[in-house]
């Protein structure tokens, strides 16, 4: 049958797991009890039964039970783990990145070819970590040509880390589904991705994707700013009907993990210090993303970084051997798994461990992937959640944390023991095939984490369609009603924390010198604002000399968190980019202070809360110069509040415990208190 449902509508009802070139479309049987499955495929033939069509993935002309989607998913599972090797289950326990053709990440450029939707078909072999620079102990093959990736090395789970252009990317995905269709029991892979849909300023692979053609919303912060549910679960409810018109149906992504240490350069990513925020925050992303259970229409999400990541060392971060200590000095390993309870309530698919070790707890002193009561015992039996663990990527060969004296073998064993089911890092299957060979013990552990991984498939409805409509595609990712809505979340987003002598809103007519100040390597750190089109009612100067006002907006940047080389990191301006010297120069004028937040800043060098010039002070997450404007002029009136508290000094932060939030902290420790912010003026 021909698809009956226009290509208007679709766009308007968010289906965007349309048919592929060959479809069958759902009706109704007489009795009422089962609809014709809409199916999705490129190579296999169909089988009729009972008056119904099912697609044939092995290709024996024979309706096996995994194919009859009119049976439980949990039936069809089973019954495909007792059809696949040994070869095949290892492959699918491994998620791994995979490129495009002409896509060289992680490696070094062949050419300066444009990416298209081909594939890449060059194996990428590391002998260095490629987070820390530093030599293995054992090689990694860190990306298999992507024809080699599923047909030798039977995989079907897939990391995404381009960032081209929708049409390129849901032709891509489409014909990395044929292919996978195309194989052995015609499995259907699942994509993944980091986040995709939002500001930040430490853009890395690992970390999240710059600049997209998605809609662009605030940082992780800045949604926690708004403080309004409704809306961040309209922002997840759009990432959604944009990622599954893209075929990425996977998110690795959002952070749980709680910014108590304010040195700590993932902060970012995170939705704040307080735990019931951060609680709220992941429920509703993950509604948003998933609805109430993962459907067809879901984007699965894998919440991280069990059992919170945010407790480390000194603010250094675990990918690096300086950070691997997680220091619970307030005793409050409890409160860090507050949002991943919520998130396990909430029905994520997936829960990720993070590199760290826990110190000086009850529990033994290894990376979480390996730490089997964390994992069973707490997560598991206490928590309750029955979903799929994933690994971060490269416990084993790159961040083997507590563990370094152990074999790949042995890790691999120990790893499985604690309760992985899917490893992250590494393409090449051969070392867990040994492993599983030589424990045939852990047969057991390998079947069920297939099933877990082969139930999330079935749930998402790959199985029945995996493509995408790619016309559909270029219509809905990043179109004009979305923009709207990341719009007002840009506005929504901003704090107000001063207004000294009501200077804002700014009045009518007045001259306002804009200057945007970012640190960036080998640029001049200073832009001055221009525009085409001002709808502000006010007169943009060059210099702040002819200024009525001076609006300076400070875009701090520490060191890259890939950068890091374990010296002390710190939160005062002058150690994160901002000549201090050069900003109180130009607040020479009646100021009003923006200070874009990625870590709780100490901002004493040039506002201490006494007048002076500075008379107004805002916070911004990740936000648009004209959103700026908006609150400065009074067309959007101020309402976010403080994701978290920020130190009155560098020192306050030296000495703040790890896990503790600062408005636990002892009185004085606050400047800026969390919650904290005007509403309107």
């Amino acid at each position: 049958m021909k698809n009956s449902i226009s290509l208007y509508k679709m766009i308007l009802l968010g289906l965007t797991t349309v048919v592929s070139l060959s479809s069958c479309v759902a009706t109704k049987n007489k009795g009422g009890k089962n609809s014709q499955a809409e199916l999705g495929y490129r190579s296999v033939k169909l089988i009729e039964t009972d008056g119904y069509q099912f697609k044939d993935l092995n290709k024996n002309n024979t309706l096996d039970i995994y194919e009859d989607w009119r049976l439980s998913h949990e039936v069809r599972a089973k019954d495909l783990v007792s059809k696949m090797s040994l070869e095949q289950k290892a492959g699918f326990m491994l998620i791994s990145t995979t490129r495009l053709e002409n896509d060289w990440s992680f490696g070094k450029p062949e050419n300066s070819e444009p990416i298209t939707s081909g594939f890449n078909e060059k194996d990428l072999v590391s002998t260095t970590n490629m987070f820390t620079r530093k030599d293995l102990d054992y090689p990694i093959m860190s990306a298999a040509g992507t024809t080699k990736d599923v047909k030798e090395f039977h995989k079907r789970h897939f990391i995404l880390r381009a960032n081209p252009s929708p049409k390129i990317l849901a032709e891509w995905a489409n014909n990395l589904q044929a292919l996978c269709e195309s194989d052995g029991l015609g499995i259907p892979g699942l994509i993944a991705s980091n986040t995709r849909n939002h500001i930040s300023t430490d853009v890395a692979i690992g970390l999240n994707v710059s600049e997209t053609p998605f809609t662009t919303f605030p940082g992780e912060l800045g949604l926690a700013a708004m403080r309004d549910m409704p809306l961040v679960r309209k922002f997840a409810n759009i990432c959604r009907q944009e990622w599954l018109a893209a075929g990425i149906r996977k998110g690795y992504m959002y952070m749980a993990d709680l910014a108590t240490e304010p040195r700590w350069q993932r902060v970012e990513g995170t939705f704040g210090e307080d735990s019931k925020l951060a609680a709220d925050m992941i429920s509703e992303v993950i509604f948003g993303f998933q609805g109430k259970k993962v459907n067809p229409n879901s984007i699965a999400l894998t919440t991280k970084h069990f059992p919170g990541g945010g407790a480390t060392e000194g603010g250094q971060d675990p990918h690096f051997e300086w950070g691997k200590r997680e220091v619970f000095q307030g005793g409050m390993f409890e409160n860090n798994l507050m949002p991943f309870k919520a998130a396990i309530a909430a029905g994520t698919s997936s829960i990720m461990p993070y590199y760290s070790y826990p110190v000086n707890t009850e529990y033994e002193e290894v990376s979480y992937a390996y730490n089997k009561r964390i994992l069973q015992e707490v997560l598991r039996k206490r928590l309750g959640f029955k979903g799929i663990i994933n690994s971060d990527t490269g416990p084993i060969e790159m961040m083997p944390w507590g563990v370094e004296k152990l074999t790949i073998v042995e890790r691999y064993k120990k790893a499985l023991e604690a309760g992985v089911n899917l490893f992250s890092g590494t393409a090449d299957p051969g070392k867990l095939i040994e492993t599983l060979k030589k424990y045939p013990e852990l047969t057991a552990l390998m079947d069920e984490s297939v099933y877990k991984l082969l139930l999330e498939k079935l749930d998402l409805g790959l199985f029945e369609n995996p493509y995408v409509n790619v016309e559909a595609a270029t219509q809905i990712i990043g179109n004009a009603t979305f923009k709207e809505t990341a719009d007002l979340a840009m506005r929504k987003s901003i704090v107000l924390l001063r207004n000294e002598e009501n200077i804002l809103p700014v009045k009518p007519k007045v001259k306002v010198y804009f200057e945007v100040y970012s640190p960036n390597k080998g640029n001049t750190p200073s832009t001055v604002f221009k525009t085409a089109k001002n709808t502000w009612d006010v007169e943009f100067v060059s210099t702040p000399d002819k200024a009525d006002v001076v609006l300076l907006w400070l875009i701090p940047k520490g060191k890259s968190m890939f950068a890091s080389d374990g010296s002390p990191l710190h939160v005062n301006l002058a150690n994160n980019g901002i000549d201090v010297k050069y900003v109180n120069q130009i607040a020479s004028k009646p100021t009003i202070l923006v200070v874009n937040y990625t870590n709780p800043w100490a901002i004493d060098e040039i506002y201490k809360g006494d007048s002076g010039n500075i008379k107004a002070v805002m916070a911004t997450f990740g936000t648009t110069p004209e959103a700026v404007l908006d609150i400065v002029t009074g067309k959007f009136k101020p309402t976010g509040k403080m994701p978290f508290s920020t130190p009155v000094t560098d020192e306050a932060a030296q000495n703040q415990k790890p896990d503790v939030p600062g408005y636990l902290e002892a009185k004085g420790y606050e400047f800026f208190k969390f919650g904290e912010g005007m509403t309107g003026y």
